[in-house]
């Protein structure tokens, strides 16, 4: 059964644990990321993103956020190594941001939040489809990736680019060619901790790989992601802005870093 979950007062982060009572468990994200305390382990190798821009699909705007969409089908987008084993075939990816430039990320480094956060979702071919790997202890991996304010993107504007065909809830459009790698940043040292999806259903199932480097976006293009709505057309519009989960509570989990 689907519940209406959103970021409002009425429906928002704080409300979802009484439809998803998971919301509360022992790995629930995101989470303060606190350097100090993470541990340098050496076993991590590096991550191993290989992507293809053929497999991209569509752009939907969802009422909760943006998605890219890709073919997963086959091993042409994957990510293997850093902290996982086997091959995690790419899904989509996704942002979260804020109403202003100092809140919009939804993990925190040391107490710190950045504008936006990117998140790109990949599941573990171990498992048949991406439906039920989300549902494994192991099943999907997301690597995160900061925003800072600075200079402008142009893979960023790529995407911007096609947002006037997704204002609103519901509304998709055809989205070829993109290359996600263009979103990485050129360092790609990472923390890793064992976690959950930071929406609803918040299922406990996301190897998490958040990248320390953040990538620059500019103010303009902030502005841009805060024209988007919340609401479908024809209903009264709503900016879509603060669609991130405040940090949860660790709860004795280890974070490891791939750098020292």
């Amino acid at each position: 059964m689907s519940h209406a979950w959103g970021y409002a007062a009425n429906n928002g982060p704080e409300k979802w644990g009484d439809n998803f009572p998971i919301a509360n468990g022992p790995r629930q994200s995101p989470i303060d990321i606190v350097p100090g305390k993470a541990s340098f382990d050496g076993g991590l190798k590096p991550l191993c993103l290989k992507y293809d821009p053929s497999t991209c699909l569509d752009i939907l705007n969802n009422g909760h956020s943006f998605q890219v969409s890709f073919v997963d089908d086959t091993d042409s987008s994957t990510l293997t190594d850093g902290p996982i084993s086997g091959i995690y075939r790419l899904k989509q990816f996704h942002f979260h941001w804020g109403a202003s430039d100092d809140k919009g990320s939804e993990h925190t480094v040391a107490g710190t939040k950045y504008p936006a956060e990117l998140h790109l979702v990949h599941w573990n071919t171990k498992y048949p489809s991406f439906g039920e790997a989300a549902s494994k202890p192991d099943g999907l991996a997301v690597v995160g990736v900061f925003l800072q304010i600075g200079d402008k993107s142009a893979s960023l504007q790529k995407i911007l680019d096609a947002f006037s065909g997704i204002k609103s809830k519901g509304k998709q459009t055809s989205f070829a060619n993109f290359d996600p790698s263009t979103l990485l940043p050129a360092c790609l040292d990472y923390w890793t901790y064992d976690g959950s999806l930071t929406t609803p259903p918040l299922l406990e199932s996301v190897s998490w790989i958040v990248c320390k480097q953040p990538i620059s976006v500019s103010a303009e293009q902030m502005a841009k992601f805060r024209s988007l709505l919340f609401s479908a057309e024809g209903e009264p519009e709503c900016c879509m802005v603060d669609n991130y989960r405040p940090p949860q509570p660790l709860k004795g989990r280890s974070v490891r870093a791939s750098f020292k």
